[in-house]
């Protein structure tokens, strides 16, 4: 008797309108969705418990070390502290002295330039006076022109191979 009873609870499921079927689709879209959600919520919430725990831990070990004079205790943290910023006054120290010895090296090159320049004027009055022409004067300029591109020409010339090989060697 439990047969015929089973095919007929078969056959009105079959007889079932798809609205019914549509129906029962969303509610249990609806179920899996809340699942999610509650899955997610617990998790957050294990989540933020393992969190409080360590920090618990963390914070019970801190106040354990209440022996001021004791290894690991108070006393040991502020003298690393105070090592650490001796380290870092000594390295300050150190970037001031290597930034006043550069200025100090530009502006002794900048007194050295200006003396070059009062030299040369010098030299080419002096040039004038002797009387050499305004031809071996201006090839003499020529070159001086030729000289400066050479090595300016030398130094681009320099720092691509420089960074030519950098690049060979990063890659």
């Amino acid at each position: 008797m439990a047969r015929p009873q089973a095919l007929l609870s078969s056959w009105m499921v079959l007889r079932e309108s798809n609205t019914k079927r549509d129906l029962w689709k969303l509610k249990v879209e609806q179920v899996s969705e809340e699942t999610d959600a509650l899955r997610t919520a617990l998790e957050k919430h294990t989540h933020k418990e393992r969190r409080r725990r360590v920090e618990e831990a963390e914070r019970a070990d801190l106040l354990s070390r209440s022996d001021a004079n004791g290894p690991g205790g108070w006393r040991s943290t502020f003298d690393d502290d105070a090592q650490a910023m001796g380290y870092v006054q000594n390295s300050k120290r150190a970037l001031e002295e290597a930034f006043q010895t550069g200025t100090a090296i530009l502006t002794n090159m900048a007194g050295q330039r200006e003396r070059l320049k009062s030299a040369q004027r010098k030299m080419l009055d002096l040039l004038n006076s002797v009387g050499l022409s305004d031809s071996l004067l201006r090839v003499i300029e020529r070159r001086q022109r030729m000289d400066k591109w050479i090595t300016y020409g030398g130094m681009f010339l320099v720092s691509c191979l420089l960074i030519g090989f950098w690049w060979w060697i990063r890659s």
